[in-house]
């Protein structure tokens, strides 16, 4: 690792002298003097032994893959949220499946229409259904769960059971569910370790054996740079510490932007580096911004609210790094070797995490904000079942194709695109945009939303997209827990098609909507600046939007 323009000395400076020392001996009072708080800290610290814990399971994970695949099954499909569903992504889209492997899909999703494509891909009887959620309780994973069990059983060939495994929190509702509907295997993880800190768990390690990904290579990886962030070495040359110390130190300082360049092959990794910083730092008025698949430009369009950190597979960064760091924005280098230096990586920013969290003060182990969608939603989906409709109010302005909500600091407006306009204009320097998407994950989409984040980033600020609901549980946490820094603006769309979830009453569409309803109501309810968008077509619509006056893109 290599930093540049970046005091090293004065960031260590803002962690205690022995920190290294107190961080392996699990000492909660770097983080909090609460008696509570610290009881709840010390069982989140479980992920420091996981590189040498987990080494003894990764031989019968290969072996009960290999079991799977005598079994009969072609596919994989992971069914979960947050930490339990990013590390999985970040495997399936790195790494290439070997002759052997089962092909791994990741649905974290309540969107309809990419439930019901993904659902085709599933053969039945031939598809291995893996539900995982740390709690047991999540909402998505069950609802997801409900809608396939239902499917296998109609199959009619053998035990439905037999085609799930579970992977949980021991005395979960799940793990309770998974023995009543007879699951073939229940995988129980460590208490002691919170969902985003989970990679290296049966969480990311189960499905890495069944892709026929070597999980000891994995912790392998992280067990050697555990060993040389440990006690033993000068912290001056601890990597993890000195990182997370130094994204800390220059947050404080207004660099909380903080910008990932990642390598083309690993650039799933972006995921759960966003869930890791945003929802483990974005509390308490403070936090790190993680930013993740923004084009690089040239350094006169950043402003001094940024760091760029790249990761480069194969050790090559790109070109315009230098030009960054010669204009002198501060820049930490990485290279990672393969694709298997993933297991480091891994432990290198869960630790430099819980340092950067010393130093903003802030505890990193909870998620206190996270609950307010979700209780929201709850809410919403309850007046639902009384009055037979979701309730909103009216839009403040709408045309044939589009319609608008927001906060009372918008002011009046008479056009979707005057909405648009002022909404933009309230951007303050160091503040970003998020863009946060309900709508149907495609490439057109994908196009679209990055179009539309180019003509929100032409004011300077920087930018985030995020589909609905999966950043609910990752940056959801930093928009109402971090700094007020958040222009906000949610995109919904008018599902094509609907599936029903068995049981509940409602179909993923309504679950959908209601939980992009609760999310704007927890934005207003903490005075965020939020602008809600519902357009007829996403790709069309928001291209339409884009082509205003003041839509024009700095060169960069």
């Amino acid at each position: 690792m290599k930093l540049a323009n970046i005091d090293s000395a004065a960031a260590l400076g803002r962690l205690p002298a022995d920190f290294v020392r107190r961080l392996w001996a699990r000492d909660t009072s770097l983080w909090s003097s609460d008696p509570d708080v610290q009881s709840s800290i010390r069982n989140r610290l479980g992920w420091l032994s996981l590189p040498e814990d987990m080494a003894a399971v990764a031989g019968p994970l290969q072996a009960f893959a290999g079991e799977m695949r005598r079994a009969g099954f072609a596919r994989a499909a992971v069914l979960g949220m947050g930490g339990s569903s990013l590390c999985p992504e970040v495997l399936r889209t790195t790494f290439a499946v070997p002759r052997g492997g089962l092909k791994l899909s990741v649905l974290d999703t309540t969107d309809p229409g990419l439930i019901l494509q993904r659902e085709k891909t599933f053969p039945k009887g031939k598809t291995l259904f893996i539900v995982s959620s740390k709690s047991g309780s999540t909402v998505e994973v069950a609802s997801l769960f409900a809608f396939f069990f239902s499917r296998e059983e109609k199959f009619g060939k053998g035990k439905a059971g037999d085609r799930f495994i579970a992977v949980t929190d021991p005395g979960t509702s799940l793990e309770s569910l998974a023995r009543e509907k007879g699951f073939r295997r229940i995988f129980t993880a460590p208490e002691d370790v919170g969902g985003r800190f989970s990679a290296l768990t049966y969480f990311g390690l189960l499905p890495a054996a069944l892709m026929g990904i070597a999980p000891g290579n994995l912790l392998e990886r992280a067990a050697g740079f555990a060993r040389a962030c440990g006690p033993a070495t000068p912290v001056e040359k601890n990597d993890a510490v000195l990182l997370g110390a130094s994204l800390g130190l220059l947050a404080e300082a207004g660099r909380d932007k903080v910008t990932f360049v990642l390598s083309k092959g690993i650039a799933s990794l972006g995921l759960w580096l966003e869930q890791l910083l945003a929802e483990s730092t974005g509390k308490e008025g403070k936090g790190v911004v993680p930013i993740v698949g923004e084009e690089l430009g040239r350094p006169g369009a950043y402003g001094s609210d940024r760091v760029f950190v790249s990761l480069a597979l194969g050790g090559k960064h790109p070109a315009g790094l230098a030009a960054l760091q010669k204009a002198g924005h501060p820049v930490v280098r990485i290279e990672l070797t393969d694709r298997y230096d993933l297991g480091r990586e891994f432990f290198r920013w869960e630790a430099a995490t819980a340092a950067a969290g010393a130093v903003l003060g802030v505890n990193p182990f909870d998620e206190p904000n996270v609950a307010e969608s979700k209780a929201n939603t709850k809410r919403l989906l309850a007046e639902l079942a009384s009055a037979g409709r979701l309730p909103e109010s009216p839009p403040l302005c709408s045309d044939r194709k589009a319609s608008v909500w927001a906060d009372p600091g918008l002011g009046d407006v008479s056009s979707v695109e005057g909405a648009l306009e002022a909404h933009r204009a309230r951007a303050r320097p160091g503040d970003y945009v998020a863009l946060m998407a309900y709508v149907t994950p495609s490439p057109a989409a994908d196009q679209a939303l990055q179009s539309f984040r180019r003509w929100w980033g032409a004011s300077g600020s920087a930018t985030t997209v995020g589909f609905g609901p999966r950043f609910l549980h990752s940056t959801g946490q930093l928009h109402k827990g971090g700094p007020d820094e958040g222009l906000f603006v949610q995109i919904t769309c008018r599902d094509a098609q609907d599936a029903a979830i068995p049981g509940a009453g409602y179909g993923f569409s309504t679950l959908k909507a209601a939980q992009a309803l609760g999310d704007f109501q927890a934005l207003l309810g903490r005075g965020r600046r939020v602008l809600k968008l519902h357009v007829s077509d996403v790709a069309a619509d928001l291209a339409r939007l884009a082509k205003g006056k003041n839509a024009r893109t700095p060169r960069r």
